[in-house]
């Protein structure tokens, strides 16, 4: 069995977008690792920081990879590096088996498109992590995760929520 102080996190980054409205991108993930039972499947863009790679830089193609577009500006940046522990019963699979959980660098971006540039169907060449997604409101985001990323979620909330009133001004 493992166990996570055997394990490394894994660096990455967190995207959350926001549209001119103020609503923000979340999409329904496809793998089924959500490791407490429930549905909440729900996570805004995010993924590892390539070698050579800055945290900006990553976000940028994460986002493109993930959503089919990077046309969006930078807004935010969480001062810190949040962690989220994989649940036990994940340990040794999710994330290849190779670490206890992630460490992420969280942005707020601006979305500069229209939504017709969102597409998750994988025709960029990349695996296709979503099945459907949606704007919603900042507030919401927190119930529609799995359990053991909200603690992460409620703290780039809790940073991020002002730029939503300023973003429909």
């Amino acid at each position: 069995m493992t166990s996570a102080p055997d394990l490394p996190y894994r660096r990455c980054v967190g995207i959350l977008l926001f549209n001119r409205a103020g609503k923000v991108w979340i999409g329904r993930r496809i793998a089924k690792w959500d490791g407490d039972g429930s549905q909440k499947m729900w996570q805004m863009p995010q993924g590892g920081i390539d070698k050579g790679e800055t945290p900006v830089e990553a976000a940028m193609r994460e986002m493109e990879e993930e959503i089919g577009t990077n046309q969006a500006d930078m807004i935010g940046v969480h001062p810190d590096w949040l962690n989220y522990e994989l649940p036990q019963e994940l340990l040794g699979s999710a994330l290849g088996g190779k670490y206890r959980g992630q460490t992420q660098k969280w942005f707020a971006m601006r979305f500069l498109g229209e939504d017709d540039l969102i597409d998750i169907s994988g025709a960029n060449g990349h695996e296709v992590e979503f099945d459907r997604w949606r704007w919603c409101d900042i507030d919401e985001l927190i119930d529609l995760v799995v359990s053991f990323k909200r603690p992460v979620y409620a703290r780039v909330v809790a940073h991020f929520k002002p730029l939503a009133s300023i973003i429909t001004n």
